[in-house]
């Protein structure tokens, strides 16, 4: 099942923001985020807020009528920001949002563009599985102006698909890959390392599929088992093993050294690009402190140290917003201690690292530590007073993140 809502304030049904956090909006870039909740089927890993149109039943939400839903909280986002931002970045995700008709996620991206008006380098991209697209569907995209595709591949090898319920065939995989180039889309691909029962040299042939495709972007993620999950179950029963911490750092680095070869360099710590201009901004974004409003049921949206989440079941999202209610379920303001350790916990992912003088005085402290256990790059430290994690750093980086906090 999807993971529950966090706790937080009520909030507004007008979906009003404080005018204190809409000053922040001069100041920093503006995202949107579409978050289209539908699957054909759901793997067995995955606690995202996704739904099968059987579980849905036939009340509220379909596949088509989302979109006149996400354009009525877009309507709500032009009037409750007032003098609204230019958007320089839009991801959907999901979910597949390309069980969507691709004109309805043309005319998705048009009301913003209507709404909000969209950067003349605007980054727009969509997620999608490589059996979710036709050359036909992505050149409707890209003529509507999205420039990216970022496609759910997660594995080359046939077994590690089936115990991930992954549905794909991977030859899909290049076909999808063929016909988004050839639709003048830029391409990333994510992988999954970790599954029960992958070698390293099932892990290494994934790696060879991915670096032979060339894509412009690859993303990698080490499996977590999730709460509530059918593979939570299935780890609590024995029927298959729970990831080991030590496999997952082993291909961790094999994927580093393997890309790194291949000539892509890391950004953030399970993100790597042919060249700077092929990273993901959007993403950027959230790990900048930067403002962003989600739409979409359980869609996550920050504006100047505002967060709030909307009602997660597809069918209650549609009855608000068909009310002209705001979908929020519920919000929060951050303090000022909170935004200093999210800045923390995010800023030193990234390959720029975290400004020294950023951190709490226990945090400084506790550099010169890290530098000793090989965790932090030392040049970077003392040449230009940034935190910036070495390899063996970006495997342990919880633990860097609570030393820099100040937390044992």
């Amino acid at each position: 099942m999807p993971s529950a809502l966090p706790d937080g304030d009520p909030a507004p049904s007008d979906g009003r923001l404080p005018q204190a956090s809409l000053g922040s909006l001069e100041h920093h870039p503006f995202g949107i985020y579409l978050h289209v909740p539908f699957c054909s089927v759901r793997c067995g890993y995955c606690d995202f807020n996704t739904y099968t149109l059987t579980e849905l039943g036939v009340d509220g939400a379909s596949v088509a009528t989302f979109a006149d839903a996400a354009l009525r909280e877009l309507s709500l986002a032009r009037t409750v920001l007032g003098e609204a931002p230019t958007v320089d970045t839009v991801f959907v995700g999901g979910g597949t949002p390309t069980m969507l008709a691709a004109v309805d996620l043309a005319r998705m991206l048009d009301g913003i563009r209507a709404g909000f008006g969209l950067a003349p380098d605007a980054e727009v991209t969509t997620e999608a599985n490589p059996d979710s697209v036709t050359p036909e569907g992505l050149e409707v995209l890209a003529a509507a102006g999205f420039t990216r595709v970022s496609l759910g591949m997660q594995s080359a090898v046939p077994h590690v698909l089936r115990t991930l319920e992954r549905t794909h065939d991977p030859a899909n995989v290049e076909r999808a890959v063929r016909a988004a180039r050839a639709a003048g889309l830029q391409v990333s691909l994510d992988l999954i390392y970790g599954t029960p029962g992958e070698s390293l040299d099932d892990w290494r042939t994934s790696l060879d599929a991915v670096t032979s495709l060339a894509p412009d972007h690859v993303s990698a993620y080490a499996l977590v088992v999730e709460e509530g999950t059918k593979l939570a179950a299935q780890v609590r029963r024995g029927q298959v093993p729970a990831p080991q911490d030590d496999d997952e750092a082993a291909k961790y680095e094999i994927a580093d050294e393997h890309l790194t070869s291949a000539g892509y360099g890391w950004y953030e710590v399970s993100n790597w690009a042919l060249r700077d201009e092929a990273r993901c901004r959007h993403n950027e974004g959230y790990w900048a402190d930067g403002n962003w409003w989600g739409i979409g049921p359980g869609a996550h949206s920050h504006v100047g140290g505002v967060r709030w989440w909307n009602v997660k079941h597809p069918n209650a999202y549609a009855a608000r917003v068909g009310e002209g209610l705001s979908p929020a379920h519920g919000r929060e303001t951050l303090t000022d201690e909170q935004r200093h350790d999210e800045r923390v916990l995010l800023g030193v992912r990234l390959v720029d690292g975290l400004p020294i003088d950023d951190l709490h005085d226990d945090g400084r402290v506790a550099v010169a530590g890290l530098i000793a256990e090989g965790l932090v790059d030392p040049t970077a430290a003392l040449r230009r007073q940034r935190v910036v994690l070495t390899r063996q750093g970006r495997l342990l980086t919880d633990t860097v993140v609570r030393r820099l906090l100040g937390l044992r």
